[in-house]
């Protein structure tokens, strides 16, 4: 077995640990698995290190409870800063571990802690392939009970982080109401 199916099985071994289960599999799991999919989709040819962090992203969120945070913009963005320091941690253990150089296992903190977003292609690209997961699998539960603003605020937040490429692939690739496509598609200023 090669190193990257080796951190592929540490970091699945440390998230099916995840006591939330969603679809009879641990949620941390499954969403990795998604995360792998949509990747693979989106950019066959990526790098190992992009690989594993898409992989990695959510390694044992369930650890940090959001609501160890206080309530609010403030108390989600510093959650959110802190998921991304523990995962980058985390994941650069599990690259050490199977023999990845240290440049690789920097490089994956970089772009767990999204580092250079609308920069770096890198760090960019997965971002975009984390609002396809959110939007693929995600956003209709979310959705579900919410006020037709609250839900068009969601997306236009969710395209806010995407690239220009990757909201025009959204549009195309989802099947949108017109009210939502129109808060994904690119505009001036974004």
């Amino acid at each position: 077995m090669n190193r990257l199916q080796n951190a592929f099985e540490k970091i699945d071994a440390a998230n099916r640990a995840d006591p939330n289960i969603e679809n009879g599999l641990p949620a941390a799991f499954l969403y990795g698995q998604r995360m792998t999919i949509e990747l693979s989709r989106l950019v066959p040819s990526a790098s190992e290190v992009l690989q594993i962090a898409a992989r990695g992203q959510h390694i044992e969120r369930w650890l940090l409870p959001r609501t160890d945070y206080p309530a609010g913009k403030e108390g989600y963005f510093a959650w959110r800063r802190e998921q991304g320091r523990r995962h980058a941690v985390r994941v650069a253990e599990i690259m050490a571990s199977v023999g990845y150089p240290t440049a690789d296992q920097e490089r994956v903190g970089v772009l767990l802690r999204k580092e250079g977003i609308k920069r770096d292609s890198e760090v960019q690209t997965l971002e975009d392939v984390v609002c396809f997961v959110f939007i693929r699998w995600y956003f209709a539960p979310f959705a579900e009970g919410r006020g037709l603003d609250e839900n068009l605020d969601i997306v236009r937040k969710t395209a806010r982080k995407m690239s220009d490429q990757a909201r025009l692939r959204a549009i195309k690739e989802f099947d949108l109401p017109e009210h939502l496509a129109d808060a994904i598609r690119p505009k001036q200023g974004d």
